[in-house]
């Protein structure tokens, strides 16, 4: 007698020649890739040794160099690099040819790549007020190097991608296709994308508690840590105040909130262990190498898109367009076109009163139906921009920008001639370069950072109002100090001007 269950597939396509070939293969990778963390001691799977990492790394290092400026100051960069190299020797994995560089960037950030490649935008450097903080900043990055964290990540995207190739070959097995499944070599773009955007929240806190332990053992005070975070949690304070956004910075410390219990304990625990290793204090170095740095917008960056930067001096806003637009203007407005391709309006509107931009763009211009819709977090601005497409099916992009008491409104469209999609990326690019213009810019002149002591009567009220800074200039004087939101330097003080 024939049973019912004798007729039901069962899982012996498994012990299929091409099944059990993966199935090993896999096994082979998960043996291989278990490795000892060589920072925590712990085990951590990775799929490559740390000859090929070094590879990868100087392989985006270059990739970097080609798409970011660097910043030419021979002193800063020695500078850097003797902190950095400290920090890294006494590290967990000192042996690594450690890297450090400049991006010229006004941009509040630091990142690494693995293999020792770290990099700290100009932006960040300008807002450290002591080498203890430098170090701290280096040490965080170099934390995520020597615990591997690129690589991990790396290892757990690939096993995943093993896991779905696996998974299309059973597929094919139990249904009689002929699918196979492929890898695609991407890591290039993980590591870029990894190093741009920071890691996961519990590999941020490890490499807070590794750059706090490097910081210490380099003999370096453990609270330049707290010092940065307030920094930086100053920063998306004054962000919030400004813009209604606290903005954010892609990983470093940004996993704390200004007063973690958590990290302050870690970082008292990691001091303890450095009690009887002398504290570097004196930042005559410091302040010698990092007097004359730039602020803001350097002339060297601004080399790029000169020739294409829009400049409306009567409403205080500059923007890139894309090369060869041609633009004409009225007290109001500005327009650029390329005949044949496209064309940009820009409106000033007074605002009325506070709301949300998305709401502006619906209650004020009576767009309901925006496609692409996303918001604008640039230059402490805030906005949102989209596509609408009318009823003969011609697409516009629309996009809305706060500076100041006014409301910037953008109108972009194609020609019927031109690939709507292709232009739209110039001018989402346009609308994405919008900010205040900065005073002196557009004249050579660049506003450098100048160390002064502090008299007795010192006042950031009353200083700022000869400062080079046009927006927020005693905010921005405070933040430079961490002296945000009040109170003033005792006298005898070193502290930063922008001049």
């Amino acid at each position: 007698m024939t049973h019912a269950y004798a007729l039901r597939p069962t899982i012996r396509l498994a012990a299929t020649p091409k099944l059990l070939a993966l199935a090993a293969m896999l096994a082979a990778a998960l043996l291989q890739g278990c490795a000892v963390n060589p920072a925590t001691g712990g085990a951590n799977l990775v799929l490559m040794t740390e000859n090929k990492e070094k590879e990868i790394g100087l392989e985006e290092h270059q990739k970097v160099l080609e798409s970011m400026s660097v910043y030419r100051d021979e002193a800063l960069q020695a500078y850097v690099e003797k902190v950095g190299n400290a920090v890294a020797a006494a590290s967990h994995r000192p042996d690594l040819d450690y890297t450090f560089t400049i991006i010229d960037s006004p941009e509040i950030n630091a990142f690494a790549l693995p293999g020792g490649y770290v990099y700290v935008n100009r932006g960040l450097l300008t807002y450290m007020n002591s080498e203890a903080e430098l170090a701290a900043v280096l040490g965080h990055e170099i934390g995520h190097i020597t615990a591997r964290h690129a690589v991990q990540r790396q290892a757990r995207g690939g096993l995943a991608k093993t896991a779905a190739t696996i998974g299309g070959v059973v597929t094919a097995v139990a249904t009689g296709s002929g699918y196979v499944g492929s890898q695609v070599n991407e890591i290039a773009s993980i590591w870029a994308q990894t190093g741009l955007s920071g890691f996961g929240r519990e590999q941020e806190l490890e490499a807070d508690r590794l750059g706090a332990e490097y910081l210490v053992n380099a003999g370096y005070d453990a609270s330049a840590v707290i010092e940065v975070i307030t920094v930086l949690k100053n920063q998306e304070d004054f962000n919030r105040l400004v813009s209604g956004n606290g903005g954010g910075y892609h990983g470093l410390f940004a996993t704390h909130p200004r007063n973690d219990k958590r990290l302050q304990e870690a970082i008292e625990e990691v001091a303890r262990m450095g009690e009887s290793a002398p504290s570097k204090r004196d930042d005559t170095e410091f302040r010698s190498v990092l007097d004359g740095l730039v602020v803001g917008q350097s002339n060297q960056s601004l080399r790029t898109d000169e020739r294409n930067r829009y400049y409306q001096n009567l409403l205080g806003y500059t923007l890139v367009l894309p090369p060869e637009w041609e633009v004409s203007e009225t007290t109001t407005t500005a327009t650029g076109s390329l005949d044949g391709r496209g064309m940009l309006k820009i409106e000033a509107q007074r605002l009325q009163r506070a709301e949300e931009p998305r709401v502006f763009l619906r209650e004020r211009l009576g767009i309901e139906d925006l496609q692409q819709s996303e918001p604008l977090e640039q230059f402490r601005l805030i906005g949102h921009t989209g596509v609408v497409v009318d009823d003969q099916g011609q697409a516009q992009r629309v996009a809305v920008v706060y500076l100041g008491r006014r409301a910037f409104v953008f109108r972009g469209t194609a020609s019927a001639e031109a690939n709507f999609d292709e232009v739209d990326e110039e001018l989402l690019a346009a609308i994405r370069s919008f900010r205040a213009i900065q005073r002196g810019e557009g004249t050579g002149i660049e506003a450098k950072i100048r160390f002064v002591q502090a008299s007795e009567y010192f006042d950031f009220s009353v200083i700022s109002q000869q400062s080079r800074i046009s927006n927020y200039p005693e905010e921005t004087l405070r933040l430079l100090n961490n002296y945000y939101p009040r109170g003033n330097p005792e006298a005898g003080e070193w502290v930063k001007l922008v001049e």
